[in-house]
């Protein structure tokens, strides 16, 4: 999130919930939707912290609680989450690739949050590594409750 990268997370977070509150007012079934969201933001919380905690990563702000992850990592969670159902449908019926996705894919994205200055690799092979392993089982879990939360295919 850029305005994390520049000390003002806030105006990020802000604009999720803009954002979020559009996408549930366009959904067909919101409570799926909704509890897509939640659990999705709570894997999130759990998994971000795990490399915070582990002396992996570093954040320069937005962090509450010691060795978790800050709160604006939470707004990013929220609009990947929203993504599920949508941008992301056609990885349903493809968890394989998923997996290889996420591996590839989650280490990259910490890379550009750490070009832009939102986070810092204290041990970048490690974090790599960490980061790699981790999506390559997360992402087929979230697809899995996408499936299971379909807030925007009424044939579901």
């Amino acid at each position: 999130m850029l305005s994390a990268a520049h000390d003002v997370p806030w105006i990020g977070v802000a604009v999720t919930l803009v954002l979020v509150a559009v996408h549930l007012a366009r959904v067909d079934r919101r409570v799926p939707e909704l509890k897509l969201l939640a659990s999705v933001i709570a894997i999130g919380a759990v998994w971000e912290s795990v490399p915070v905690a582990a002396g992996l990563l570093r954040y320069p702000n937005g962090t509450v609680l010691p060795g978790a992850a800050p709160y604006w990592i939470l707004a990013l969670w929220a609009l990947f989450a929203a993504q599920f159902n949508t941008t992301f449908g056609w990885l349903k019926s493809r968890m394989l690739l998923a997996s290889v996705l996420g591996a590839v894919a989650g280490p990259l994205s910490f890379r550009g949050g750490a070009a832009l200055g939102a986070v810092r690799f204290a041990q970048p092979l490690a974090a790599t590594l960490t980061l790699a392993a981790g999506w390559a089982v997360l992402l087929p879990v979230l697809i899995l409750l996408s499936r299971r939360w379909d807030g925007v295919h009424t044939n579901v």
